[in-house]
């Protein structure tokens, strides 16, 4: 390993969540290395700092206010609900609800019981729900593509989305051999706009898959690269029969899919969806890999 694939992982390594082979690679080379030693020092020195720095209590006056607020708040929200409820059932002021529940009449004018009351008022409440949830319900709704959101999020939130850092196609290539039982093409797209960062391996769709790893701009792209031939790649199983080359939006997540050479792709990333074309068509004009 080189500095440049060092220094990202420095802060994960002072903070133990590396694994045990990508510990020893970044040790192996800070040991060498003036340069990065510095920095690890500097990381160490900051994570002290802060482990050993006061904690603050909440003033008083913050507390009082908070807790001054909850009454008029509770106020506030029960004159509302009252509102509510007088507005909405304004037909039912002249029903009596007995005590005892149930229906009947008193004084020549029709009882319903309290309880039936809640009954109704609780299923009226469940089917409005029901047909608001089923109208603002995405119109591409698939297991696949929601896995591969939380994917690709859950990758970047634990700050260890490559398992293999390298611009180097010829090293990040070699790095799935033995992982899985098919081997991805990798390229690096610098001259187009889309410099490789690496690799990891993912559980997706029941199986393990290569995720290949571009940056653009400030932006991260995961491509998904897996073969046609397993249950992973049907229509079913990858957007509910998404058309090839359409591009879907899923929570700010901008995503495409297409078939190429006996292989899926999927790239997402949270840049904008002119750049996955971008990505699509040099992926598309790569030239055949050397093994």
């Amino acid at each position: 390993m080189d500095c440049n694939e060092v220094r990202p992982l420095i802060d994960a390594s002072v903070d133990r969540e590396l694994s045990p082979v990508d510990e020893r690679r970044v040790q192996q080379h800070v040991a060498t290395c003036a340069a990065c030693q510095r920095e690890t020092e500097i990381v160490r020195a900051l994570a002290g700092t802060i482990r050993q720095a006061d904690y603050h209590r909440a003033p008083d006056v913050l507390r009082a206010r908070i807790v001054a607020g909850l009454p008029q708040a509770a106020v506030s929200s029960t004159s509302k609900g009252a509102r509510g409820r007088a507005w909405w059932f304004p037909s039912f002021e002249g029903l009596r609800l007995p005590v005892g529940g149930g229906f009947g009449a008193a004084n020549g004018r029709m009882t319903i019981g309290s309880g039936w009351l809640t009954v109704m008022i609780i299923a009226l409440c469940a089917a409005v729900a029901g047909v608001t949830l089923t109208l603002r319900r995405p119109a591409d709704t698939s297991p696949f593509v929601d896995e591969l959101v939380s994917s690709h999020v859950r990758a970047q939130l634990s700050g260890r989305d490559i398992d293999v850092i390298s611009t180097d196609q010829h090293t990040v290539k070699p790095w799935f051999n033995g992982r899985l039982d098919y081997a991805p093409p990798v390229v690096d797209l610098t001259a187009a706009g889309f410099p490789l960062a690496g690799g990891r391996l993912d559980y997706l769709g029941h199986r393990r898959v290569a995720v290949l790893t571009y940056r653009y701009r400030k932006h991260v792209i995961d491509v998904y690269v897996f073969p046609d031939t397993d249950r992973t790649s049907s229509d079913s199983g990858t957007g509910l029969g998404t058309k090839p080359d359409a591009t879907l939006v899923r929570d700010g997540y901008s995503m495409v899919r297409w078939r190429e050479d006996g292989m899926v792709w999927w790239a997402i990333t949270d840049a904008a969806p002119d750049a996955l074309s971008a990505l699509e068509t040099a992926l598309k004009a790569r030239p055949q890999p050397s093994e």
